[in-house]
């Protein structure tokens, strides 16, 4: 069984993270697992900000430099989440800057090493909510 502790949700969003650009938001995201995973375990995630949830198809994974479809993740074992590292998560929304919201985020990681049945590893969906400002997105 796996132990209380080593899950962390509360710990998902970095507070003071969210940023938009009129068009696009994004929060950075850390692991709740006490290991790294490769990027084929993140199995889907789920970005609402005040209620409205960020279109499943626009939705990005940002994490060691690179931007990824969650398709593209499936197959991907050679790019790791580390613990200490924050990664991106960024949708199509139009948002306010410089306003006060409610930001969720959901998770679905499948933990390889962890065999529950044939053929079956375990899987953890967390969700973490924080409420923040918008910052506006700095042109790069």
């Amino acid at each position: 069984s796996v132990k209380e502790d080593s899950v962390i949700p509360d710990r998902i969003i970095e507070q003071g993270t969210l940023t938009t650009d009129g068009a696009r938001v994004s929060v950075e995201v850390r692991l709740p697992w006490y290991r790294a995973l490769p990027a084929s375990c993140i199995g889907r995630a789920t970005l609402t900000v005040d209620g409205v949830e960020v279109p499943a198809d626009s939705l990005r994974w940002g994490m060691n430099g690179q931007t990824f479809t969650f398709d593209e993740l499936v197959p991907n074992t050679q790019d790791w989440w580390f613990p200490t590292d924050s990664a991106v998560l960024s949708g199509d929304l139009g948002l306010a800057g410089d306003a006060e919201h409610k930001v969720e985020v959901g998770l679905t990681l499948y933990i390889p090493y962890i065999v529950i049945g044939e053929n079956e590893v375990l899987h953890i969906e967390e969700r973490d909510a924080k409420t923040m400002t918008a910052r506006k997105a700095v042109a790069a």
